[in-house]
């Protein structure tokens, strides 16, 4: 990994997910992080430069690629669906945090409730 921290950012947040897991089912370039079986964040390097890929609703990933420059249509991904961050800086590590956070409550929230490891609807919120 370069000196950009952008990947262990993401790295760090996916470690606070209920069952989140690593594979690396297309080789050891790509780490990527399931659910249930089913992908949520994939990171790599094979661009040239570390990248994160996390699902994003559309309406918010067409927001975000507006207003950050060092975030894309996702890298080899449904570009409505995903985005890509890119290193630089421009970041903030709490905007990283979120992006993880929301990918993966994307992808909870479609399981049926009995495989979900959270409520997508309470994940995160303090109880009264």
């Amino acid at each position: 990994m370069q000196d950009d921290p952008l990947q262990q950012y993401a790295r760090d947040r996916v470690e606070e997910l209920p069952g989140a897991g690593l594979e690396h089912p297309f080789g050891p370039h790509w780490e990527v992080f399931t659910v249930r079986g089913k992908v949520f964040m994939l990171l790599t390097e094979v661009t040239g430069e570390p990248i994160v890929i996390l699902k994003a609703a559309p309406e918010d990933g067409r927001a975000l690629r507006e207003q950050y420059p060092g975030i894309t249509p996702g890298y080899h991904m449904n570009k409505r669906h995903w985005i890509t961050l890119h290193p630089g800086g421009d970041l903030p590590e709490q905007l990283v945090e979120d992006l993880v956070t929301e990918s993966y409550l994307l992808l909870v929230e479609n399981l049926p409730r009995a495989e979900r490891p959270v409520d997508p609807d309470a994940f995160g919120q303090e109880a009264p």
